[in-house]
């Protein structure tokens, strides 16, 4: 091989390199029902979601919520920056939302791009109360979740449905669904908005 040729390789393989490790290698799985912030993007229905609205099933951060996890404030976007729009709060009523009732039975409807050996799907809401014009919080939320599945490593199938009794609320309020997988370090969030009337 001669000297340009392998010059030319090695550049080649210089521009590709930071480009391969960027990009995410698959994506996973969002709440389609109710409709999640990401869902929402991806689907167009909200505007200036950033990379979301590219890849609305890759919204995944360090498992262990909510003693570990994404910090106070990045906790839609799981901690990571390609997914902050979701933790904008657009004034409070900028999402839509999914008219609800408190002891209404509703049914949580994911949808995969790439299942995976699964521990458990949880689901918090927040508290009456909560401000909702700043970014979710723990302390704005419900730290035991009003409904769980625990898979102990199976893989769901597509799409999963799992049904949660809603508490008693008011007002608008975010449906935090955590999906934490069994064979990574992270686990996925999904933010939906709820309306209580």
């Amino acid at each position: 091989m001669s000297r340009k040729t392998s010059l030319a390789l090695a550049a080649a393989a210089a521009v590709a390199l930071p480009i391969a490790v960027a990009a995410p290698a698959f994506s996973h799985g969002y709440t389609q029902s109710p409709a999640s912030r990401s869902y929402l993007c991806g689907t167009h229905q909200v505007k200036n979601c950033g990379q979301v609205q590219w890849d609305p099933d890759g919204v995944e951060g360090p498992k262990g919520f909510p003693q570990r996890g994404p910090g106070d404030g990045r906790i839609c976007a799981g901690a990571d920056g390609r997914w902050a729009p979701l933790d904008d709060q657009r004034g409070g009523t900028g999402w839509p939302a999914t008219k609800v009732t408190g002891g209404q039975n509703l049914n949580i409807v994911w949808h995969f791009t790439a299942p995976h050996s699964t521990t458990s799907f949880r689901y918090f809401i927040t508290k009456d109360g909560w401000d909702s014009t700043k970014p979710l919080t723990r302390a704005s939320l419900d730290l035991a979740p009003f409904a769980q599945q625990n898979y102990n490593g199976r893989q769901p199938s597509n799409p999963t449905t799992h049904p949660g009794t809603l508490p008693q609320r008011h007002g608008r309020h975010i449906l935090l669904s955590v999906w934490d997988i069994a064979d990574t370090e992270n686990a996925f969030y999904q933010c939906a908005d709820l309306d209580f009337g």
